[in-house]
C-alpha cells in the first residue's frame, strides 16, 4: 500500500522527522534554507501534509494549485503566514504549536528587558573592545527595575508569565486587553486592568504579547509611542508588524522614550538600519522560543498534530475547527 506523502519545509530535529516516517513517505529540506513560493508550490504536488515554518506563507495562490494538501502545521504559536479561512475553504486543516514555549518566551522578554535596562550589550561590547580601564561610578549608569512599573499589552499565556516574573522584582504591574481577566488571575498577578492609553503613560517598562492580526498591526506606532515615558523600555517578543518600526526610530531619536529590547522585526529579516546603529536599543534575531527544550517540544508536537489529523483523527492543536464539518 502506497504511503501518504508529507513535505518538511525546512531543518527540523531528527526526533521529530523519525515520527512523520513511521507513517509517511518525507520529502524535507535539511539545507534549511526556505523555498521560494513557485517552490513551494512545486515541492507540495502530490503532498498530503506539511510541516512548515513561519517563513512559509500558505494562501490561495498556493493552495489553488495543490489539490491533494489535507493539513498544514505550523511549528509556531501564531500563524499569520497562513490564509486560515482560504485553508478552510479548501478543506485543508491548520495547526499551531501554542502552550509549550510560553514560559520560555516569557523568559526572552525578561532578558530583553534587563538588558536595555541595565545596558549589558552595550557594557559587554565596551569591554570586549578593551576600552574599560577600571570602575567608575558613573559609567553605564541604567535604571532600576524592581518596584517599577511593567505595562503588559496582551495578559494571554505569554503574558500571564511575564507577569509572574514581575512579582519577583516587586513591580506594580498594568495590563490591558481585548477581554479583561478573571477576579482570580488578576489577584494572582497582582495586575490591574487598563484601558491602552493609561497603561502607556504610567508604565515604566511596556511587553507586547498580543497576536497578529489586522487590529493589532501598528499597535504601537507614533500617536502611542507619544504616550510613552521619555525614560520607558518597549519590549516587542510577539510579532515585528506590531510596531511601526520607523516610528519608533524617530522616538528613539528624539528622546521620546528611553530604549527597545527587540526579538521581532516588521519585515523579516530586514530591520530599520538606524536600530542598529542605536546604542540604547538590544536587538535578537526572533528567538523568543529558542532554547534547546522548547524548539524540540515544537517540533515533535507538528509532527504529533500531522500524524493525528492524517490518519482521520482530529489534530490536537487544530485552528480552524470548522473544517472538521465540511
Amino acid at each position: 500500500m502506497t504511503r501518504p506523502k508529507v513535505l518538511i519545509t525546512r531543518k527540523i530535529f531528527d526526533e521529530a522527522i523519525a515520527i512523520v516516517r513511521q507513517h509517511f513517505e518525507v520529502e524535507d529540506n535539511q539545507d534549511d534554507a526556505p523555498f521560494s513560493p513557485e517552490d513551494l508550490i512545486e515541492r507540495l504536488q502530490g503532498k498530503a501534509g506539511a510541516i512548515i515554518l513561519l517563513t512559509d506563507r500558505i494562501d490561495e495562490s498556493v493552495l489553488s494549485r495543490c489539490p491533494d494538501l489535507k493539513i498544514v502545521c505550523n511549528i509556531a504559536v501564531g500563524y499569520n503566514n497562513i490564509d486560515v479561512g482560504v485553508c478552510t475553504r479548501h478543506k485543508v486543516m491548520v495547526t499551531n504549536t501554542p502552550g509549550v514555549l510560553d514560559d520560555t518566551t516569557a523568559d526572552l522578554t525578561w532578558a530583553l528587558l534587563l538588558a536595555t535596562a541595565r545596558r549589558v550589550v552595550e557594557a559587554d561590547q565596551f569591554l570586549r573592545s578593551l576600552k574599560w580601564t577600571g570602575w567608575k561610578l558613573m559609567e553605564f549608569l541604567g535604571c532600576d527595575v524592581h518596584h517599577k512599573t511593567l505595562g503588559i499589552c496582551g495578559l494571554g499565556r505569554i503574558g500571564q508569565r511575564v507577569a509572574q516574573r514581575a512579582n519577583g522584582f516587586n513591580m506594580k504591574i498594568l495590563y490591558t486587553d481585548v477581554v479583561r481577566a478573571t477576579p482570580s488571575v488578576e489577584q494572582e498577578l497582582g495586575a490591574r486592568f487598563s484601558d491602552k492609553k493609561t497603561l502607556l503613560t504610567e508604565s515604566d517598562f511596556v511587553t507586547l504579547h498580543v497576536p497578529l492580526g489586522p487590529q493589532t498591526t501598528h499597535y504601537i506606532a507614533k500617536p502611542e509611542l507619544a504616550l510613552m515615558k521619555p525614560s520607558a523600555i518597549l519590549i516587542n517578543a510577539s510579532r515585528g508588524p506590531v510596531v511601526d518600526e520607523k516610528a519608533l526610530v524617530q522616538a528613539l531619536k528624539e528622546g521620546k522614550i528611553g530604549g527597545a529590547g527587540l526579538d521581532v522585526y516588521e519585515r523579516e529579516p530586514e530591520v530599520e538600519p538606524e536600530l542598529l546603529q542605536m546604542k540604547h536599543v538590544v536587538l535578537v534575531p526572533h528567538i523568543a522560543s529558542a532554547s534547546h527544550e522548547t524548539r524540540l517540544r515544537m517540533a515533535t508536537m507538528a509532527a504529533e498534530n500531522l500524524v493525528t489529523g492524517l490518519t482521520g483523527k482530529r489534530p490536537p492543536n487544530l485552528v480552524n475547527e470548522e473544517v472538521l464539518s465540511l
